[in-house]
């Protein structure tokens, strides 16, 4: 891995590691059983953009987001189903905001919650269990070295870093831990309370930057992270004064979660870095000003590459060897004829570049699909 790509890592005993991965992988066994691992979706709609004011004053994590620089932060476009706009419109509002300071990189959300539950008080575990509130962030938007954090309105955590999407290897790491992330629930209503009707629990997190410290994509006015987040919804009834999952007696299993995300990802599938929303840093505090979000073309070639990479996924599991030429790959109808696809390849590996019209830069991509320029 090259130098520039450092991540944290802890050295655990080979055991370990195989009980951490089984573990993870059962808690997402629900979702990766509708996934296909060859799965392109078409990015018929736009990732969601935002722009991330600096903090102008101290934000106290308490989730009740009353400081003046929150009230000036804007809300996202409201949250979708996963699969993006076809999908019915979720049953409950959710949206979220942003900002930024030297130490954190600010989130919350607002999540509108009839019967607002939780259970799970464990860190670390599988928090999905519950309905919950999810956030994934890649700084530096090579779809590599990851993280994803999941919280419960209970405020229970659970963060890990990964190295690769599932697609490309199913390794998490599960002890890695956000040192110096601080996180707050505020409920409007009773948790765990079947007996009211609430209205929503409200989520406030400090993601440290020091936890994001060894990559390069730092904050700063006009610097772009991929982002996205993410909410678990399971219907729920009321039994005997408690809530429990709805069971459908077709299968005697409980209705399979719902999925309502920021920037949809046109699958069921939150494992698609590439399919995140981008959250640009403005220097400008929040409310003094505004700045406009500007696109970064290099996205467009980067796009046109993980068009390759799917297209060279799907030409190995039939020819089980990769093109050497981007002629022998089908279904390329998102790479305009304009970028040159220059295709090196050795028995198990592959790397195809693109030199952008736009900045000149050489970005790369390769069979593990992380992406990269030369300068």
């Amino acid at each position: 891995m090259d130098s520039d790509i450092k991540v944290i890592r802890y050295v655990v005993g080979v055991g370990m590691i195989l009980l951490i991965v089984s573990n993870v992988l059962a808690g997402n066994k629900s979702r990766e059983e509708r996934k296909s691992r060859l799965m392109s979706p078409v990015r018929s709609f736009h990732p969601k953009e935002y722009v991330c004011y600096r903090a102008s004053e101290p934000i106290v994590i308490d989730g009740k987001l009353n400081e003046e620089a929150w009230q000036h932060a804007k809300w996202t476009d409201d949250f979708q189903d996963i699969e993006g706009g076809s999908r019915p419109v979720p049953r409950f509002r959710t949206r979220a905001k942003m900002l930024w300071d030297d130490k954190f990189f600010y989130v919350a959300a607002e999540i509108e919650e009839p019967d607002v539950w939780a259970t799970i008080k464990q860190r670390d575990a599988v928090i999905f269990h519950d309905n919950d509130f999810e956030v994934f962030i890649d700084p530096d938007g090579d779809t590599h070295n990851y993280t994803e954090y999941e919280m419960n309105a209970l405020n229970t955590v659970w963060d890990l870093l990964l190295e690769q999407p599932y697609r490309d290897r199913n390794f998490v790491l599960n002890n890695y831990d956000l040192k110096g992330l601080v996180s707050a629930v505020s409920v409007d209503g009773t948790l765990n309370n079947p007996f009211d009707r609430d209205k929503k629990w409200t989520v406030e997190i400090a993601f440290p930057l020091s936890a994001y410290a060894e990559l390069k994509s730092k904050p700063a006015g006009g610097v772009q992270w991929r982002v996205n987040f993410s909410r678990v919804e399971w219907q729920i009834e009321k039994v005997n004064g408690k809530y429990h999952k709805k069971i459908n007696p077709a299968t005697g299993f409980s209705y399979p979660e719902d999925n309502w995300v920021w920037s949809p990802q046109g699958v069921v599938n939150m494992h698609l870095p590439e399919m995140w929303g981008f959250v640009q840093f403005s220097d400008i505090p929040s409310g003094g000003g505004k700045t406009s979000f500007k696109w970064n073309r290099d996205e467009d070639v980067k796009w046109a590459l993980r068009q390759v990479y799917y297209a060279q996924r799907r030409y190995v599991s039939t020819n089980h060897r990769y093109a050497s030429d981007v002629n022998q790959l089908a279904d390329l109808r998102e790479v305009p004829d304009s970028l040159n696809v220059k295709i090196y390849r050795t028995p198990e590996m592959y790397e195809a570049i693109i030199q952008s019209p736009f900045s000149g830069k050489n970005w790369h991509i390769n069979q593990e699909g992380r992406t990269w320029s030369d300068n």
